[in-house]
C-alpha cells in the first residue's frame, strides 16, 4: 500500500471557531437549533428574527451562558431596508460574516383554486425574496471570506410538490435553482453554496397540520416518523465546516426516504 495515502485528521470539536454565522429566522424551530449548534462548535452567532424578540433573546442568552458570542438582530427579511439595517448592525458589532443560513420561511396553505394573489406573494416575499435580500446584502462577506458558506434551507415540498402548497412549493423549488446558480458564481472565489431540503419536521409549522393529515403524511415516509430538528442540524453544521470544502451546488434531501 502506498505510503502517500492521505489520512483524515480526527474531527475538530470546535470546527467553527473564528467563524461568524448568521441564521435567519433563528428564534425558533430548525433555525434556533442551527444557531445553538453553531455556537457549540465555536462560532460567533447572529440570531435573526422578525417578531419573536423574547424567543430570540432566549437563544442568545443560552449561547452566552456557555461563554460564546451571540447577538439578536430583528429584521424582516422580505424588507430590503430592514436587511440593510441588519447588515450595518452586524458589521458594527461582530464584523463580516463567514456563513449565511437562509432559513426564514412561512406557509399560507390553501388549494390553488382558493389561493389569493396575496397568499402567493406573501409567501414568495419571505421565502424567496427574503433569501435574495439577505444573500445580496451579505454576498461580499461570503465571497471574500477565507471559506465562505451560503446554506439555503429548502424542503422536500420544493422537490416533489404538495397538495395545498403551490406557493410554498414554488418558493422552495426556486431556492434550489438559486443555490445552484450562486454556487457557480461563488466557486471562483473559493466559497460554496449548498441547499438542504428537509422532509416534514417536528416544528410549530407541522403542529398546525390536523392529526388526520399528519397520519397520512407519516404513512408516506419510509422511516415512518417525522424528522427531528437534530436530523437537519448535523448536515447544516457539516456544510458550514472545512469538511465540506469540495461540496458546492448540491441539494441534500433529509426526508426519511421520501421519493422526489
Amino acid at each position: 500500500m502506498s505510503e502517500s495515502i492521505h489520512r483524515l485528521e480526527p474531527l475538530d470539536r470546535r470546527p467553527l471557531a473564528d467563524r461568524t454565522c448568521l441564521v435567519t429566522g433563528s428564534s425558533r424551530g430548525i433555525g434556533r437549533d442551527i444557531a445553538l449548534e453553531f455556537a457549540r462548535c465555536g462560532a460567533d452567532v447572529v440570531v435573526n428574527y422578525r417578531s419573536s424578540d423574547e424567543k430570540a433573546r432566549e437563544v442568545t442568552e443560552r449561547i452566552r451562558e456557555n461563554d460564546e458570542t451571540a447577538i439578536a438582530v430583528g429584521a424582516d427579511v422580505s424588507d430590503p431596508d430592514d436587511v440593510s439595517e441588519m447588515v450595518e448592525r452586524v458589521h458594527e458589532e461582530v464584523g463580516s460574516i463567514d456563513v449565511l443560513v437562509n432559513n426564514a420561511g412561512i406557509t399560507i396553505d390553501r388549494k390553488f383554486e382558493n389561493m389569493t394573489y396575496e397568499d402567493w406573494t406573501t409567501v414568495m416575499e419571505v421565502n424567496l425574496n427574503g433569501t435574495f435580500n439577505c444573500t445580496k446584502a451579505f454576498y461580499d462577506d461570503i465571497k471574500d471570506a477565507d471559506k465562505g458558506r451560503l446554506i439555503n434551507i429548502s424542503s422536500v415540498v420544493g422537490q416533489q410538490g404538495n397538495y395545498g402548497q403551490a406557493n410554498y412549493a414554488t418558493s422552495k423549488g426556486g431556492l434550489i435553482a438559486f443555490t445552484r446558480t450562486i454556487a457557480l458564481e461563488l466557486a471562483r472565489h473559493g466559497s460554496t453554496a449548498n441547499c438542504v431540503a428537509p422532509g416534514f419536521t417536528e416544528t410549530d409549522m407541522l403542529e398546525k397540520v390536523p392529526d388526520r393529515i399528519r397520519e397520512q403524511i407519516r404513512d408516506d415516509i419510509p422511516l415512518n416518523r417525522f424528522a427531528d430538528t437534530t436530523d437537519i442540524v448535523g448536515m447544516v453544521r457539516f456544510l458550514a465546516t472545512d469538511y465540506a470544502d469540495y461540496m458546492t451546488g448540491q441539494v441534500i434531501g433529509i426526508n426519511g426516504g421520501m421519493e422526489w
